[in-house]
């Protein structure tokens, strides 16, 4: 076995000498190299920055990640339920680890003034017209990935197992992992051992990083109901049955699901995202149109609020002796339930690299993240949050009393430099322990 395991180790290294970029410089601590090598990781980052593409679309991007870890000596594999990428980077035996970063862009167009902001405009799936922007971090994300596939590529004396590197269309539609899954990722490829995954923390410091285990973001809903009446003049409102009056009465109704059917200690959100109904002043519709945006956690409460929301808006149209409305519930993407055992043998590293106070618990959040996917297919799993914006910055914006540009915000971005130095090196240091040489 250990023959074995030289001749393979050779021969990978015979392979990275001629496939690894001459400008990737080699050091044996994630953290020193990804200072050594971070100017070429920042000139990467600007180019996904500078060339987004949105959900199910991520062609090119795809494409050059495809390319950069081919050049680590990956067995790479594109077009998986999607424009998904899979890159096996193998390494003798031992155990599989899955690290997985987002394409997507967001259709927003952006006013951070950089030399390399995105200046793309291109036509959404309704045919309207948009910008597009790395306005969730995915550029930072996937650059990350790159770097850490580079590290663990060119120090294989230092792990034993198998690297698989995904790279997941369509988070932002919360449905890219639910396509791979679809397409036989861990049939056709490997059920990994474990899954990491990070995520920029637009609120926090460059140099930390915040996990938390259990719940960690929570289960996502899209509800659209319609709202059906009978049309009529607005001067004679008794003639009618107005859908927004009712549309108005469900709103309020709604708000009292979570204020007094479900225990305080649950937590549980249900937004009206958007109401659409009428014409012109004087005309009463025959509809009324809400969106409506859904998050828990439990599956219990998730089907409380299912329930709720269809007898509460069977409920408004009875009041007003309207027809039966229409419920239809998209059901988005699960809860990110992460690792408690992956957790402990993780964080000592990260405490252990970046020092004991740059290592934080994490906020639950009510947002989603379709990574949680892997998770119901079985894995450990674990994603952590990684600070993006410097010290200074954040200094900045408390001294003008202005809350930080949040994520999905035109005016986001991240301090590049310093969160990929500290994203290579978390990630870069958890692969090692989890993949560790054995003699």
């Amino acid at each position: 076995m250990l023959h074995q395991r030289a001749r393979l180790t050779i021969t990978i290294a015979a392979l990275l000498a001629t496939t690894v970029p001459t400008t990737i410089l080699t050091a044996a601590e994630p953290a020193e190299w990804a200072r050594q090598n971070i100017d070429d990781l920042i000139e990467l980052y600007k180019h996904f920055h500078a060339n987004p593409e949105l959900s199910f679309q991520e062609e090119q991007t795809a494409a050059r990640l495809a390319d950069e870890l081919r050049k680590t000596g990956a067995e790479v594999t594109s077009n998986v339920g999607g424009h998904g990428v899979v890159a096996m980077l193998k390494n003798g035996s031992g155990p599989t680890l899955m690290l997985r970063t987002d394409l997507d862009a967001l259709p927003v167009a952006e006013k951070t003034d950089l030399p390399y902001a995105s200046k793309v405009r291109v036509k959404d799936q309704r045919g309207a017209k948009v910008g597009v922007m790395h306005a969730c971090g995915h550029d930072l994300h996937i650059t990350n990935l790159i770097g850490v596939a580079r590290y663990m590529a060119a120090h294989t004396d230092l792990w034993s197992g198998t690297l698989m590197l995904i790279g997941q269309p369509a988070e932002e539609r919360g449905a890219g992992a639910q396509a791979m899954l679809a397409d036989g990722l861990f049939v056709r490829f490997s059920r990994p051992d474990y899954a990491l995954a990070l995520h920029v923390d637009a609120s926090s410091a460059t140099g930390t990083v915040g996990y938390r285990t259990g719940y960690s973001l929570a289960n996502v809903d899209s509800v659209d109901i319609t709202v059906k009446g009978r049309g009529g003049h607005g001067a004679y409102p008794h003639a009618t049955i107005d859908p927004i009056v009712i549309a108005a009465r469900l709103i309020l109704d709604l708000q009292t699901i979570v204020s007094r059917e479900i225990k305080p200690i649950e937590p549980a959100v249900i937004t009206v995202g958007s109401i659409r109904g009428g014409t012109k002043h004087n005309v009463i519709g025959d509809t009324c149109h809400l969106q409506i945006t859904v998050r828990s956690y439990s599956a219990e409460v998730r089907r409380h609020l299912h329930e709720a929301i269809t007898r509460k808006a069977h409920a408004a149209a009875v009041s007003a002796g309207a027809p039966e409305p229409e419920v239809k519930i998209s059901e988005g993407t699960p809860s990110l339930w992460n690792d408690e055992q992956l957790a402990a043998r993780v964080a000592p590293v990260f405490r252990r690299v970046l020092g004991e106070d740059h290592v934080t618990e994490a906020e639950q959040s009510m947002g989603g993240e379709d990574f949680s996917r892997y998770g119901k297919a079985g894995v450990p799993i674990l994603m952590f949050r990684l600070g993006a914006i410097s010290p200074e910055r954040l200094a900045e914006y408390k001294s003008a009393g202005v809350v930080p540009p949040s994520l999905h915000s035109p005016l986001f971005y991240p301090d590049a430099k310093d969160a990929l130095i500290t994203g290579v090196t978390a990630l870069g240091s958890a692969a090692l322990e989890l993949l560790k040489a054995t003699p």
